[in-house]
């Protein structure tokens, strides 16, 4: 009996939340300090400013909730990216967009503006963001084709990745340069709830574009014509979801850094488990995503406080060879 044709959508949602629920307790009790996270919750929504209230309050859950927003954010992107492009091997990143948020981000801290205010660096992160959307679309034409969208994705991502590194040539110092590459590998560590309020917010609106775009995506996987013919505007539906991604992931990488490979590996995982649906996916993989973020966050907090692996180092090093094995499987299934 093939588990892959048995498991129904709404069992594997459920396992995968039920999951997720146990990874989120298990997060909150993952630290140096041994503190009751009942304690320590109850005195935090009551207002006392206790140990145990700052502790489970303004540290664990603040991370907590930023990795759900921030893995989810990547799942469904990565699911939504290769539903639209109908290519396994997409993700957030096609477009560009992560490298520009990045680009926006490192300008604060070359200039050192984003030791003024903490909402200056998230805040240039999705300003880069959008303005490379904007540029893709100029590059490609308002109604381009995808391959044409593709191509203007990566050209303005070169760009921005030249950018970055003549930054970090041209670093003001050497403190600098470390906080920028530090940024670069992606963390949830010393984030508070006013990062939750930039990215959560941001996030939903992009969740609500891509999710309403889940009929518009089952029905592109039978073809653009195919689409069309069912009454769908290709070119709006095309921007309304790309608009999402941009908005999410944008807002994501502004407080995180850049975390990869979530969207790129977690689609391909579930694909089988959902009837290869595109609408269904992205649903599967929100969950999927924030459970593999918060287990590597939990994984990185088992170090030394001092020399925290960054979390988007240990997303790297699971994705890289999945990676891999895509190209493999794919060269021997061309073969």
């Amino acid at each position: 009996m093939n588990l892959r044709t048995h498991l129904s959508f709404p069992l594997l949602c459920g396992l995968l939340l039920i999951a997720l629920v146990a990874a989120a307790v298990l997060a909150l009790n993952t630290g140096l300090a041994d503190i009751s996270v009942v304690a320590g919750l109850r005195d935090f929504f009551n207002g006392d400013a206790t140990l145990a209230a700052n502790v489970i309050g303004q540290i664990r859950l603040p991370r907590l909730i930023l990795a759900l927003v921030i893995g989810a954010t990547l799942g469904m992107s990565g699911a939504a990216m290769q539903g639209l492009l109908r290519n396994p091997l997409a993700d957030p990143g096609v477009l560009g967009v992560s490298s520009g948020a990045a680009f926006g981000a490192i300008c604060t801290l070359y200039f050192g503006v984003a030791a003024s205010a903490w909402y200056w660096l998230p805040g240039a992160a999705i300003v880069g963001a959008l303005f490379t959307l904007f540029m893709v679309y100029v590059l490609a034409g308002l109604h381009g084709s995808m391959l044409a969208l593709i191509l203007a994705g990566t050209a303005m991502s070169s760009i921005m990745v030249a950018l970055i590194a003549v930054t970090l040539n041209f670093a003001p110092s050497l403190y600098a340069m470390q906080e920028i590459v530090f940024w670069l590998l992606g963390s949830l560590a010393n984030r508070h709830f006013d990062h939750v309020s930039i990215a959560l917010p941001l996030a939903a609106i992009g969740w609500v574009m891509m999710l309403s775009r889940s009929r518009f995506l089952d029905a592109l996987s039978l073809g653009e014509d195919s689409a069309r013919s069912l009454g769908f505007n290709n070119h709006r539906e095309r921007g309304i979801l790309l608009l999402g991604i941009s908005i999410a992931v944008g807002a994501c990488v502004a407080v995180s850094g850049a975390i990869g490979f979530i969207g790129l590996v977690i689609p391909h995982l579930l694909r089988p488990f959902v009837g290869y649906r595109p609408g269904r996916l992205m649903l599967a993989s929100a969950l999927g995503g924030a459970l593999l973020l918060v287990l590597a966050d939990i994984l990185v907090r088992q170090f030394d406080s001092a020399r925290e692996l960054k979390i988007g180092v240990v997303t790297s090093l699971i994705g890289a060879p999945f990676f891999l094995f895509l190209i493999l499987k794919t060269r021997s299934r061309w073969a």
